[in-house]
């Protein structure tokens, strides 16, 4: 099986990975700084999570959601 296995390449890959998830992680904390900041400046940063999770979608598949959720809310609030 290692005879397949070219490992420079895995190990290239890997190395890769590494970095990747080091950035990840260094990026997640500064995004939760930025949260906190605004939440101390009386922001919501639940909603504002929802905000930037809907500006990245595409806007008529956000709009076709929007509607059939208003349509869900109306018929179970009577």
């Amino acid at each position: 099986m290692t005879d397949a296995i070219n490992t420079g390449h895995l190990q290239a890959f890997m190395e890769r990975l590494e970095r990747l998830d080091t950035d990840k992680t260094a990026i997640a904390a500064d995004m939760k700084e930025v949260f906190a900041e605004a939440k101390a400046v009386g922001y919501d940063p639940k909603v504002m999570r929802k905000v930037l999770r809907l500006i990245k979608q595409d806007k008529a598949k956000r709009q076709q959601e929007e509607t059939i959720l208003d349509l869900y809310l109306q018929a179970v609030e009577g």
